[in-house]
């Protein structure tokens, strides 16, 4: 085997070829015979260049190395005369990295020639070539004796290769083919990126400027691949106790002109899909996919008719039969909630007729007049009002501030409440138009006129004489339920405010899951929403209906999804994805509900605490897992606040009143006085008495208000202990 490097040795000058096809001389900087690799070095554009090659592949491309070894071993020299050594290329002086020589003379080394000695047994024999010279030199003729034995070997190396040439020429060397697999894949790979490039640029043509045109393109290929089949108007209107549906909006004018990405995909009547953009760790951009279920799902195409048909216009039958109805219009700031409820905007002009309330009373004023209902003479009137930071106001009384009471009969009564008979839907309209103006509003990065309070519009039904309640149609406009990001600035007014909208949310979820599991705890005095509503969630005849509101742009994806949990916690439905086949087992909503109910959670009520406390602490236990701790505790630190602030302005107004009856008593001991001889022992006692009364009732009122102002300063050091900027974090579930 290493008879095949014999010929060749250090600063022998030799032909390679390159991967890219040139051939080119280079010089012999080692062997290797246990690799059977060959290291040659050649100078190109001012630097030395080496690779390592088989010794095959040095045979290929030099056969006159080849043909020499054959000679060396097969050709006969009986006559011991020396062979005519021809004469090959000169060494290329190498130059290092460094751009120096290696050698300023061109080194001669010795070439050694392998002669085979008679009887077979071969020898070695060294001689030492002078250089070849760079010119030229004229050769000597051989002898004539020697003639027919060069022109044999000439003959046989140009007819027959060498044993190794073949060898060679029939494999490729095991570094040629990783190099040609390299580039292969070196093609591959910009051919990919070239594609890629392609479809980038095909992607930003789509919607050129829009900074988001990578998830635009994910997502229109992700709805490629969906079958839309939203709700039609013909479809049917399904029966349930506790109704959830959604509503998507359409982008608006501002969203547009940000070229704001679509997000929300309705693929059916009571499916949503949230593609929610996301980061991986090497920053490359995915889609998660996020699948919610609900009783019906309504697309920006679907007009206040056909989400009033779906959701609220089954309830007015309802109160007809002597049940409770109660709609509810929840979402963020700006998704959608007064114009669903209120009516169509033209500018900043609502049109009332357009809206939930209207045609609410439009249907309740059209049973009235039916054949079924007319004998009963059922009177029709309605009440607004609205509830802001736990406080509740009468939005058709100059928003007089009202108290609720609950009575010895567990009955909630909201004193001093107007409640106007109506005879038509334009004077319910009047009533609507009257209130909305009055509404309590704020601004927040969402909506510059957002509705900060929840509005209560009910439509009762009477029977004459009794005054006895009939029926009672609850529809609520609930406060935006916007995150921390919205207010991270504000004082302890906006805190309170927000607080207590978590907390009406919370017990409005609880309210209405406990309605669809009868027997539960209903812990409706956790906030003054549920509790003005307790009759709404009691008996068998009692429907409510959620509507969720969404904004389907990209910078409202958190606020979305947070509207969607809550939604899917009131009514929880298994969601699948309609990308994928679905399985062959159908069951009905109430029953996937069913089987997905959460266990009853009973509660022991202690003495020493009130039942505020213990609905507090039911709320608590009920979202163990979904509110932190540190904001339940803030939650009973502003409901102990708002009490204590109740107590101070009772007692403030008992103060107030009494000082007119002290007032009086005064003025009757000073006439006493006016008797030369009036009583001045009597005169003393009674004084002593009123002033003792006075004292006692201002050293209370002074207790009371103490507390009051030792409580604000613990809502103040816990809302700056919790890890949120803003303290009152709107509802939402992470």
């Amino acid at each position: 085997m290493d008879e095949d490097f014999s010929a060749i040795k250090n600063g022998l000058s030799v032909d390679i070829k390159r991967t890219d096809g040139r051939v080119h001389p280079a010089v012999v900087s080692g062997v290797n015979t246990q690799t059977r690799c060959v290291t040659v070095e050649w100078f190109e554009q001012g630097e030395t260049k080496g690779k390592e090659i088989e010794i095959e592949a040095i045979l290929a491309m030099n056969l006159h190395l080849a043909t020499n070894l054959n000679n060396q071993n097969h050709i006969p020299n009986n006559q011991g005369y020396p062979l005519a050594r021809y004469s090959t290329r000169a060494s290329i002086p190498v130059i290092s990295n460094k751009g120096s020589y290696r050698s300023n003379k061109i080194q001669s080394r010795p070439t050694t020639i392998n002669s085979a000695s008679v009887n077979g047994h071969a020898q070695l024999e060294a001689q030492s070539i002078p250089p070849t010279p760079t010119t030229p030199v004229a050769t000597p003729a051989p002898r004539a004796s020697m003639a027919p034995v060069i022109n044999n070997v000439v003959a046989n190396a140009t007819a027959l290769p060498t044993a190794a040439a073949r060898k060679a020429a029939s494999r490729q060397s095991n570094v040629v083919k990783e190099v040609e697999k390299l580039k292969k894949n070196r093609e591959e790979r910009r051919q990919r990126q070239a594609e890629l490039k392609e479809e980038k640029e095909a992607l930003m043509n789509i919607d050129p400027g829009n900074p988001n045109w990578e998830f635009l393109g994910m997502i229109r290929a992700y709805r490629a691949n969906i079958d839309f089949r939203p709700l039609k108007e013909t479809d049917s209107v399904e029966d349930h106790q506790i109704t959830v549906c959604v509503r998507k909006r359409p982008l608006n004018k501002k969203e547009n002109a940000r070229k704001e990405v679509d997000v929300i995909s309705v693929p059916s009547k009571d499916q949503m899909i949230v593609h929610e953009p996301r980061n991986k760790v090497d920053l490359t951009k995915y889609l998660e996919n996020q699948h919610f279920r609900f009783d019906y799902a309504f697309d920006d195409t679907c007009s206040n008719e056909i989400v009033y048909k779906y959701s609220a216009k089954p309830l007015v039958q309802t109160i007809f039969e002597g049940g409770m109805a109660t709609c509810f219009a929840y979402g963020q700031t700006g998704s959608g909630k007064t114009h669903t409820m209120g009516g169509d905007f033209n500018g900043k002009t609502q049109d009332c007729k357009k809206g939930i309330y209207a045609m609410a009373a439009k249907d309740v004023f059209k049973f009235l007049k039916s054949a079924q209902y007319k004998p009963l003479n059922l009177i029709v009137s309605a009440s607004f009002f609205e509830i802001y930071s736990g406080k509740v106001f009468d939005l058709l009384s100059d928003k007089s501030k009202l108290r609720v009471l609950e009575d010895g009969n567990n009955v909630v009564q909201i004193v001093g409440l107007t409640e106007k008979v109506v005879d038509s839907v334009d004077e319910v309209l009047k009533l609507i138009q009257h209130g909305n103006v009055a509404r309590t509003s704020g601004q927040t990065s969402a909506n510059s006129n957002s509705s900060r309070s929840h509005a209560v519009f009910q439509i009762l039904l009477r029977v004459p004489g009794m005054q006895r309640i009939h029926g009672k149609f609850s529809l609520i406009d609930l406060a935006g339920n916007e995150r921390g990001a919205d207010t991270s600035s504000a004082n302890r007014q906006t805190r309170m405010e927000g607080a207590e909208i978590n907390k009406s949310l919370l017990a409005l979820k609880e309210c209405i899951r406990a309605l669809g599991r009868r027997g539960a705890h209903l812990p409706f005095r956790a906030s003054k929403l549920t509790q003005v509503l307790r009759d709404s969630f009691i008996g068998d005849k009692s429907k409510t209906c959620m509507i969720a509101m969404i904004s389907p742009g990209l910078s409202s994806c958190e606020h979305s999804l947070n509207t969607l949990r809550y939604a899917d916690r009131v009514k929880e439905l298994a969601a699948s994805d309609p990308t994928e086949p679905r399985s062959g087992t159908n069951s009905s909503p109430e029953e996937e509900q069913a089987g997905r109910r959460q266990p009853v959670h009973t509660h022991i009520q202690s003495h020493n605490h009130s039942y505020e406390d213990s609905d507090l602490a039911t709320l608590r236990s009920l979202n163990e897992g979904e509110i932190s701790a540190e904001m339940m505790t803030f939650h009973e630190a502003v409901s102990q606040l708002q009490q204590l602030e109740d107590d101070v302005l009772d007692t403030h107004k008992t103060v107030q009143e009494s000082h007119a009856i002290w007032r009086q008593k005064h003025t009757q001991l000073l006439t006493m006085t006016r008797d030369v001889d009036y009583d001045q022992d009597a005169y003393s006692k009674q004084l002593e008495t009123l002033l003792a009364e006075q004292i006692s009732a201002l050293m209370q009122f002074r207790e009371k208000n103490n507390e009051l102002r030792l409580q604000l300063a613990n809502e103040e050091q816990i809302s700056q202990k919790m890890k949120s900027p803003l303290v009152s974090q709107r509802y939402g579930y992470n």
